[in-house]
């Protein structure tokens, strides 16, 4: 189930009514119930697999807890993990794993293997990852092991973040699902206003101008140079408004069951440089490769050296862990290469940011467009096929030299009306001022809730009028781009 469809609209208010009304002892069956419903409306079989995460992690929980301490829990702790990343392995990565293997085989003129393909269950990276945290909490003794078996279960599955996150520790979502949570007309306001900005960026910007990303990038012999461009300008803002605006949905629709989740975006694109930015992006998944994975392999702790293969190592995993495919290991290692370069240059940053004067300014401005086409340019490697269309539209945008068709009329063929390319254009220029004020922890939901009645109403109308009248519907809406991870 989309939350950008007539089902959602339904579904959504009738989980709060009812949870609101219902006794306090079975408020939390009724939303495990409301959100294994939620998972089943995409493949019904696949509960299966979410069934088969919580169980395992669950159990885990319990032995690791009764052997603290003891010698061997460590041999537990990673056969519960291995045990845990099974179903993800089989369905995201044993088909990359067997191409992989048979490109290699066929090259040397021995019989490939027989290829696999599955239908990647929806959500299944960011929930593995949820009980794999847990599991590994546990085993540190940072959080304490949970007894009831269905309150786990709506921890892993609690549906506004089950299947695109953000990732949740135990220890921050376990405790608020205990508590009693009493009908908040606070939180229902905050939470309202919330959503409707994560409509406005998916369904006003993201679909939008998907239009033109799709057009330029599923024929990029066609569109070059320019449109190419054009096109990876616009997949960057796309990305940002589809996965921002699905988190920020969910942070909207839990605060209004009186559940905070963690904000997975902090105006990335305003970062003064590429480490800035991956503390501003998907903010969840970063804090998870550092606790388990960029830690673990010894972090900043062991020399430069050492750091900087260890960043590497988390960008090239985190390549993989969106997509089972070379172009997303190439985007990992070009993100990881641009950290390594940082990594390097990073005391010029700080002897420059003690500089209060006019050069500091423009400084920062220059590196803030700087990040964000070094981000851009990776970004091509993320929305190509495959590593050789991409590599084409790296040719194309530094040998096909057409900026005219910036201003000749050309865009017309990319599936907008000039219409909508205003409406593209006014949309983005709103997203980069709500973002300048979100960098400077400047909170405009906050501000419109504390307006006298009359204008926080007027607000409310143009929003949710801007939304029905310039929102991108359809037949199929369009699904939120981090479900196929």
């Amino acid at each position: 189930m989309l939350f950008n469809t007539r089902e959602f609209l339904l579904f959504f208010p009738g989980v709060v009514l009812f949870y609101f009304v219902l006794p306090k002892r079975i408020k939390n069956y009724w939303l495990l119930a409301c959100s294994y419903f939620f998972y089943m409306c995409w493949e019904p079989v696949h509960v299966i697999y979410l069934l088969f995460c919580t169980a395992v992690s669950f159990l885990a929980g319990i032995v690791l807890d009764k052997n603290r301490d003891k010698k061997g829990n460590r041999a537990f702790l990673a056969l519960f993990v291995a045990a845990d990343f099974i179903p993800l392995f089989l369905f995201k990565y044993l088909g990359f794993l067997t191409e992989s293997i048979n490109t290699v085989l066929s090259g040397i003129g021995i019989k490939t293997l027989p290829g696999v393909s599955w239908l990647l269950p929806v959500g299944i990276s960011f929930y593995t990852f949820q009980t794999v945290s847990y599991i590994v909490d546990v085993y540190r003794k940072e959080t304490e092991r949970e007894k009831n078996p269905f309150q786990y279960a709506l921890f892993v599955s609690f549906f506004p973040q089950l299947v695109a996150g953000p990732i949740e520790h135990s220890h921050d979502l376990l405790p608020q699902l205990k508590k009693e949570r009493p009908f908040s007309y606070e939180n229902f306001r905050k939470g309202m206003i919330t959503m409707a900005w994560g409509f406005f960026v998916k369904m006003v910007i993201a679909d939008r101008i998907s239009v033109i990303v799709d057009t330029v990038f599923d024929d990029p012999a066609r569109y070059g140079g320019w449109f190419l461009i054009l096109g990876t300008f616009l997949f960057s803002f796309q990305i940002y408004c589809d996965f921002a605006g699905y988190t920020t949905i969910a942070l909207g629709a839990a605060r209004i069951l009186g559940i905070n989740l963690t904000d997975n975006f902090k105006a990335p694109y305003l970062s003064g440089n590429v480490n800035e930015f991956w503390n501003r992006w998907h903010i969840s998944l970063q804090r998870w490769f550092k606790d388990y994975l960029y830690i673990p392999l010894g972090g900043s702790r062991k020399g430069k050296g050492r750091t900087m293969l260890n960043k590497m190592i988390v960008f090239l995993v985190s390549g993989l862990w969106h997509g089972a495919a070379w172009h997303f290991v190439v985007w990992g290692a070009l993100n990881g290469l641009y950290q390594l370069i940082y990594e390097l240059i990073k005391p010029l940053f700080k002897k420059i940011k003690k500089d209060k004067s006019v050069f500091y300014v423009l400084w920062r401005a220059a590196s803030v467009c700087l990040t964000f086409v070094l981000i851009a340019f990776a970004w091509i490697f993320f929305r190509s096929k495959n590593i050789e269309t991409a590599l084409e539209i790296v040719r194309s945008i530094f040998t096909v030299h057409n900026f005219h068709v910036l201003f000749d009329g050309s865009l017309s063929e990319l599936g907008l009306t000039g219409r909508s390319l205003i409406c593209a254009a006014v949309s983005l220029l709103i997203l980069v001022v709500m973002d300048v004020m979100k960098y400077r922890d400047i909170s405009v939901g906050d501000w419109i809730l504390k307006r006298k009645t009359i204008l926080r109403w007027a607000i409310y109308i143009i929003l949710f009028t801007v939304i029905l009248i310039f929102g991108v519907y359809g037949d199929s809406p369009e699904q939120f781009i981090y479900f196929v991870f």
